[in-house]
């Protein structure tokens, strides 16, 4: 048997072992093992796993995402997605949809120091989702500004599914994180916009607090003041690394002992069980992402051995259609398996044979990466898998259903729609920062 027919039988069982609901780190090693077996033998297919572990996480690139999950756990336990809500629902005070913008920028703000968006859904779920409620707010559209919103922590640096696109396709992590502010400050600000149309147009959907009248500027003046240690935590590892002064290494090293110490000064680190369970959830998020790291190279390194993506590349270049319809198909695919499939799967299974096709026709690498974040971020909140819809509706519970969470995103997922438009006409919104930043 040649090893391309090998290949293409593996890709269709890792496809059946997924539909049977097998992991996908499982389903990557056992379907690499199987087929180099079948290709090589079986000690070579074991050698090639011990080289594949030991590579995969004895780069420098890998140091990053456990010190960044570390950041983010101590932020989410230090009462920081707290501190950013309150604050910014006081800034945003009489406008429409006052709270679900305060949700929106709060989001952004506490993506700049915490890079899971499931910990942001679950968090402002538990938190603003009440506070919505409280004064009537549509449940759909309240549910849908926080699943939305919550998206964030993919875009803004210090973002954890950029440290996976580095890893699988070699670009530095400090440029994808300068890549994301611009895009997702932008989306922040579409989402609002949209927010306060909606709410403009039918009051109902976001009736406005009482005590929001009662907000002076003195009062604006000091939540802005308060969200000083988010300010300095975010300026400083982000700022650092444009500056060229941090690797992201060690930009995620003073993210996570900054997040500490605020944590501690605030309080909230010091109460029983927060400085141990930030550090147990990060162990459990790292060493899962360690996991499908490694299943997803060993499997990519079958992949190539088959000789597939070098025949695929090979198509796709000589294929006479425009450039652009490639890209199209390219992204229609990662879309639809985004929906199906968890995002750091679809990452983990199409970038090694994708994204050398994707560079070769002569597009940017970082804006493509900006552009295949934006569809992780729809694909994360639609159906029918939409990993933080589940998440949300689970963090609320009572009477909530994901269907609501799914209707509540449609407008959000429109406006995302209107940002990846921007980004193709405008692609220096993605590139502009990476391409004047200093250091590596």
């Amino acid at each position: 048997m040649d090893f391309i027919t090998i290949g293409a039988l593996g890709i269709i069982g890792l496809l059946v072992l997924l539909a049977a609901g097998v992991s996908v780190s499982i389903n990557f090693l056992f379907i690499g093992i199987v087929g180099i077996t079948m290709m090589l033998g079986f000690d070579p297919a074991v050698a090639l796993l011990g080289e594949t572990a030991y590579y995969s996480i004895a780069s420098p690139t890998f140091t990053v995402l456990p010190l960044f999950i570390l950041m983010g756990a101590f932020a989410a336990r230090g009462g920081f997605i707290q501190k950013a809500f309150k604050n910014v629902h006081i800034l945003a005070a009489r406008v429409p949809g006052s709270l679900a913008i305060a949700t929106s920028f709060g989001s952004a703000i506490f993506a700049s120091i915490c890079g899971s968006t499931l910990a942001t859904v679950s968090t402002f779920g538990k938190l603003a989702y009440p506070e919505m409620r409280k004064y009537n707010y549509d449940k759909s559209y309240a549910l849908g500004s926080i699943a939305s919103s919550g998206s964030f922590a993919a875009m803004i640096p210090p973002s954890g599914m950029f440290i996976l696109f580095a890893i699988f396709t070699d670009q530095s992590v400090g440029k994808l994180f300068m890549a994301g502010i611009i895009p997702g400050i932008l989306t922040a600000v579409v989402y609002s916009a949209s927010m306060i149309i909606r709410a403009k147009r039918n009051p109902l959907l976001a009736p406005m607090a009482p005590e929001e009248f009662d907000v002076t500027f003195t009062d604006r003046a000091q939540a802005l003041g308060r969200l000083w240690p988010i300010a300095i935590l975010a300026s400083s590892v982000v700022g650092g690394m444009y500056a060229g002064f941090f690797t992201p290494t060690e930009a995620g090293a003073v993210g996570a002992v900054g997040a500490l110490i605020f944590g501690l000064f605030d309080g909230e680190m010091r109460k029983k069980g927060q400085f141990r369970g930030a550090l147990q959830e990060s162990a459990r998020s790292s060493s899962m992402l360690i996991f499908i790291i490694i299943a997803a190279l060993f499997f990519s390194r079958f992949m190539a051995l088959t000789g597939i993506p070098g025949e695929l590349s090979a198509f796709l270049q000589n294929w006479d259609v425009h450039r652009l319809v490639i890209l199209f198909l390219i992204l229609l695919l990662w879309m639809v398996m985004g929906m199906i499939m968890a995002q750091a799967a679809v990452f983990a299974l199409t970038l090694p044979i994708l994204f050398p096709v994707v560079v070769s026709l002569g597009y940017d690498p970082i804006w493509f990466c900006v552009i295949a974040m934006k569809l992780n971020e729809i694909s994360g909140v639609t159906p029918p898998v939409g990993l933080s819809a589940f998440g949300l509706a689970g963090s609320v519970g009572g009477d909530t259903k994901v269907e609501d969470v799914f209707k509540g995103v449609f407008p959000f997922v429109l406006c995302d729609f209107i940002v990846i438009f921007l980004l193709f006409i405008f692609p220096e919104i993605a590139t502009f920062l990476p391409s004047i930043m200093l250091g590596n």
